[in-house]
């Protein structure tokens, strides 16, 4: 297949109007950066979907092409290569990429964001010139180490430690199910660096080649959903890193991760949003041409009403993510906001899911059509980057601790 011819010069007009004074783009610009990447999905990764599920890889080629369009850098500042994209116009790609398979996405995903985010938000200046322009070009990649055999949604009790010797630390522990560890070339880890002390306050946060010696991966998992996009075990044995590799201040691990995962619950709600999108389209082209009693299944007004229910919940999904990321361009707190998006747009989407394979019945429920493989596919959604339990216990903790009465 050819590859994906751009619209002349997209990636470059993102560079060349950035407007540092309004930290956002003209919209023109903007809409030629959405345009090229809504026909970068349709017209090379869609194709692909059966494929890549298939085969359970992403093809070369397209990881090439992703990094030729820039989509490694969306969320690294211009200074260093990247697009500098605000998290609104984060939000816009991300609906995009959510219209293909989620496997696509996942090949930037964890670079673009709880990857990368870290060093964005707490990197010294040698930490952001050593590793954004790599990661901002796809030259490196990057994956978030915080999941632990014992430690998932209970992340401040984490076990993995890391022990200062000298001017060394030396790392001991097992993290689970690490997205894209094998094509890693970078991690952001959480380890314990006072083990004296419980809970949150022990934990730190480092920056970590993957090729440390002591850092050794597991088998890829065999997974539900999402094949193309692999997770592994990330043993640390002994593994010695240079003092210089931590990020932030001692103590600051807990709050790196949670700051990070604030933009991250953002960038999947907008992903899941998307998805729900393609879904819709889907459904509503079946009912179209699929009859029964003579008719299109479309008129009947019980499938009416889930193509209803469904776009419904989706214009409400994208509403208040792009309302979230917006107060967060603007400077708000939006830890609450974040969970809210998290919880409502990943268990919207598996609704949507759901419906899709209702409506196209016995065909919905076998691989030539894909509604399957996208009802499997988006289950992930409710689980990682923080459960929906999860998401409902900041929400309502939020709401206790600041609501005035």
């Amino acid at each position: 297949m050819a590859q994906f011819s751009p619209i002349p010069q997209a990636v470059e007009f993102v560079r060349l109007f950035w407007f540092s004074s309004a930290m956002t783009l003209d919209i023109e610009t903007r809409d030629q950066l959405i345009e090229t990447v809504r026909r970068f999905v349709r017209e090379r990764l869609v194709p692909l979907e059966a494929q890549v599920s298939e085969d359970d890889a992403v093809p070369l080629d397209v990881i090439d092409e992703m990094r030729g369009l820039g989509l490694f850098g969306i969320s690294i500042p211009t200074e260093y290569g990247g697009l500098g994209l605000t998290m609104e116009e984060e939000v816009l790609v991300c609906l995009e990429l959510g219209n293909t398979s989620p496997a696509f996405r996942s090949v930037i995903g964890t670079t673009v964001g709880i990857g990368s985010q870290g060093i964005v938000m707490f990197g010294n200046a040698a930490q952001k010139t050593e590793h954004l322009p790599k990661l901002a070009s796809g030259e490196a990649i990057s994956s978030f180490c915080l999941t632990e055999p014992d430690a998932g949604s209970d992340a401040a009790s984490l076990k993995t430690t890391a022990i200062l010797d000298g001017d060394e630390y030396v790392v001991n522990g097992t993290k689970r199910f690490i997205t894209n560890a094998a094509n890693a070339t970078l991690f952001t880890l959480l380890a314990r660096t006072d083990p004296g002390t419980p809970g949150s306050k022990g934990i730190s946060a480092f920056v970590v080649p993957a090729d440390t010696p002591g850092i050794t991966l597991g088998a890829s998992e065999k997974k539900m959903g999402q094949q193309g996009a692999h997770i592994c075990d990330v043993a640390f044995d002994d593994a010695r890193i240079p003092a210089f590799c931590l990020l932030g201040e001692e103590g600051q691990g807990f709050k790196v991760a949670m700051q990070v995962l604030d933009r991250g619950r953002i960038h999947i709600s907008a992903v899941c949003t998307g998805v729900a999108e393609r879904l819709i389209r889907e459904s509503v082209g079946y009912a179209r041409e699929r009859k029964q009693f003579g008719e299109a299944i479309g008129e009947f007004q019980l499938i009416q009403a889930m193509i209803a229910d469904s776009q419904t919940e989706y214009l409400a999904a994208k509403a208040l993510v792009l309302e979230t990321a917006r107060r967060m361009d603007e400077g708000h707190k939006i830890s609450m906001e974040a969970s809210c998006c998290k919880l409502y747009a990943s268990e919207m989407v598996g609704r949507v899911a759901d419906r899709a394979v209702q409506i196209f019945g016995g065909a919905g429920y076998v691989a030539d059509y894909g509604i399957e493989r996208f009802y499997r596919d988006v289950r992930i959604f409710r689980l990682y980057e923080g459960t929906s339990q999860i998401q409902q216990l900041v929400i309502a903790k939020n709401l206790l601790r600041n609501l005035e009465t």
